[in-house]
């Protein structure tokens, strides 16, 4: 028990300390001159994408501004809002795929490997690439800020981590955890300053990337068949000696990766396998001590009594701090009542994952993984990282 609380405890200091440390897109900056080009896959998105356009044309303070779209074979019309929504701005481009990818590609990376060689081909190479996913928001400065920030720290890659919004009951419960993760086991501040490819940190809604070093390490080819290729594409910058970094940015981005329960598990099921090098011992590690620190603190403060209770309670509240601390840092607000709500049912959020932890798992062992209405095989995505 003891222990348990300890960890706890321990995390929320951590979550603290990347809460103070942690850098931020600057609200302020001075006019980007160098070409920026931003380059976005959608499969399916004729809802999302022209909203994303339009917060596109509207950003300020870069000279030299090109927005790419590539509409992945969609099948609900994207293409067409697309072009409605670019309403001929010169700036705009829109490219059209009607094949699946490559054998041994998955989708994203193969779209935004062909967004980066457009970009590369047509008008002059870029100093910048910036991947964006079509369900991303972002405030006029937000593109700015971010070039502004891989400059200023002279990196390969920043991702800026946008606030991850949600919206129904199980949202609420996973969401959260994915800058809670890093922000309680993780001083990023140092992490950052190396090249180790084991902390790494990065969200693929939302990356930068210096277009040179991008092209030295193989840009997306490099991750070709990655599921999480914002991670691996991260990691593979740091094995060739470039820094990446993460910067908070949920004052100038925000998205709701997933829409409800179902959207939610089919997402997390595709990637999560891979998680802890993909390794079923590795997850069931952190699973128990996650389990010891996050179950066993709320059980004791609810059934043990005198000193039990009093550990279990500290241990309960250290969780729902550190909670609350990370949504804090991600936002760059107090959070909500409903944050508070999530916070304190965090024991449900962990119990939720590790569900979604083995789900994944068991899809992958019978080849049932499937993303945007495609299959992701066993070369395609599974094997290759």
């Amino acid at each position: 028990m003891t222990a348990g609380t300890g960890l706890a405890v321990g995390g929320a200091a951590l979550t603290a300390w990347n809460r103070i440390t942690v850098p931020r897109l600057p609200a302020t900056v001075a006019p980007v001159t160098e070409s920026v080009t931003v380059c976005v896959p959608a499969r399916d998105e004729a809802e999302l994408l022209p909203v994303l356009i339009g917060d596109l044309r509207a950003q300020t303070d870069i000279r030299r501004l090109r927005i790419l779209v590539l509409d992945d074979a969609s099948t609900d019309g994207t293409a067409e809002r697309a072009l409605r929504a670019m309403d001929d701005d010169p700036r705009c481009v829109l490219l059209r795929s009607t094949a699946d990818p490559p054998p041994g590609w998955t989708g994203k990376a193969a779209a935004c490997a062909a967004l980066a060689e457009h970009a590369r081909e047509s008008g002059g190479d870029p100093g910048v690439l910036v991947f964006l996913d079509a369900d991303i928001r972002l405030a006029p400065t937000a593109v700015a800020a971010a070039v502004t920030r891989l400059r200023r720290q002279g990196l390969a890659l920043l991702a800026p981590w946008p606030e991850q919004r949600a919206e129904t009951t199980v949202e609420r419960l996973v969401q959260p955890l994915l800058c809670w993760s890093w922000a309680s086991t993780l001083p990023v501040a140092f992490a950052d300053r190396g090249t180790r490819t084991s902390t790494v940190v990065a969200c693929g809604q939302f990356l930068v990337v210096d277009a040179a070093r991008y092209r030295t390490v193989g840009g997306h080819r490099s991750v070709a068949g990655s599921v999480t290729e914002d991670l691996d594409i991260a990691r593979v910058f740091r094995r060739a000696g470039y820094r990446t970094a993460v910067a908070a940015a949920g004052e100038l981005a925000r998205t709701r990766m997933y829409r409800g329960p179902d959207d939610l598990a089919a997402g997390y099921s595709r990637w999560l396998w891979s998680a802890y090098g993909g390794s079923v011992p590795g997850g069931l590690a952190v699973g128990t001590a996650a389990a010891w620190a996050y179950w066993l603190p709320p059980l004791a403060a609810v059934l043990g009594r005198g000193r039990i209770r009093r550990i279990g309670l500290l241990g309960y509240a250290a969780a729902g701090a550190g909670r609350m601390l990370a949504r804090s840092m991600e936002t760059g607000r107090w959070p909500h009542r409903r944050d508070l709500t999530a916070a304190l049912a965090h024991p449900m959020s962990v119990a939720t994952y590790l569900y979604l932890w083995q789900h994944s798992h068991r899809a992958r062992r019978g080849n049932a993984l499937t993303w945007r209405g495609r299959s992701l095989t066993p070369c395609q995505g599974l094997d290759s990282h």
